[in-house]
């Protein structure tokens, strides 16, 4: 028994120790080096001196108004792009679920855009929003509505929610797909037999079913969300006047644009506790709400 149990281990140390060892060395030692740099004064170079100045790159963030104005842009643009992914991949894995003819056509279509990588996603769109809307806009005559979105403080936003929105929901999807498939057939078929409508169904029964598919999905589109960098950079680039610069782009621009390492770094291990406190207290709180079969 005890030699059997050795080679179960000599086999679980084989597989898991070199993911161990690559996780050790691409997060965890990178994480903790820019602990140590977020505490200097430094522009990266290493001909040039560090300047160890403890705390006061932590206590500069409560000044920067860019850092505070990108923070209540990423807030706005995650609430906004967590309810739209959500909504969107749900009603998709409901309609592909139900007697559709072309439901695997249909899969297969929303899942692509999800393949494709953030900062072509945000090359082909920004092409629709400055010259497809415009000409939409100049046919159709409601130009208020179609023009160049990406131009507009008040609309850029909106648009990279809509891409968000066009990428993520094929991936969510597939998610509450296989959520809603392990939903018992008894339990809608003895619902259906006590008088339940559709609409009844989905709110009583479906969706206190799903709640472990929406833990899931509400993890990955508030991390994701949190994190969006390329499609940030190729649609918009932060513009117009920094009215959609995310917290992703702020850190890389005060490292790499303005030579500040150590205060970016400080910059990324807020938003990475900001990160963790959100989707921890998130998971949570799904959680609980969760339904035991």
């Amino acid at each position: 028994m005890d030699v059997a149990k050795s080679k179960n281990w000599g086999w679980y140390a084989l597989f898991v120790l070199p993911l161990l060892l690559i996780f050790v060395t691409v997060v965890i030692v990178p994480f903790l080096i820019g602990i140590f740099y977020s505490f200097f004064d430094w522009d990266g170079i290493r001909a040039n001196p560090m300047v160890f100045v403890g705390i006061e790159n932590y206590l500069k963030l409560l000044d920067d108004a860019r850092f505070i104005d990108s923070a209540w842009i990423t807030i706005k643009f995650t609430i906004l792009a967590v309810i739209s992914v959500n909504i969107v991949g749900l009603t998709f894995a409901l309609l592909v679920t139900s007697k559709l003819r072309t439901a695997n056509l249909a899969r297969t279509f929303v899942f692509m855009p999800y393949l494709i990588g953030g900062l072509l996603l945000g090359y082909i769109w920004q092409f629709v929003f400055t010259d497809v809307f415009a000409m939409v806009g100049e046919i159709t005559g409601f130009d208020s509505i179609f023009f160049n979105w990406l131009m507009h403080p008040d609309y850029a936003l909106y648009a990279l929610v809509i891409v968000f929105t066009w990428q993520m929901a094929g991936y969510i999807m597939i998610i509450y797909i296989a959520g809603i498939q392990s939903i018992p057939g008894e339990v809608i078929e003895a619902s259906k037999i006590d008088g339940a409508n559709l609409w009844q169904r989905i709110r009583k029964i479906v969706f206190p079913l799903l709640m472990p598919s929406f833990t899931i999905s509400l993890f990955l589109t508030l991390s994701f969300a949190f994190k969006i960098y390329d499609t940030n950079l190729s649609l918009t680039g932060g513009g117009p006047a920094n009215a959609t610069e995310l917290f992703a782009m702020n850190i890389y621009n005060e490292i790499f644009g303005y030579a500040n390492y150590g205060y970016g770094q400080a910059k990324a291990i807020i938003f990475f506790l900001i990160i963790a406190i959100i989707s921890l207290t998130q998971v949570y709180m799904t959680k609980k709400r969760e339904v035991q079969m």
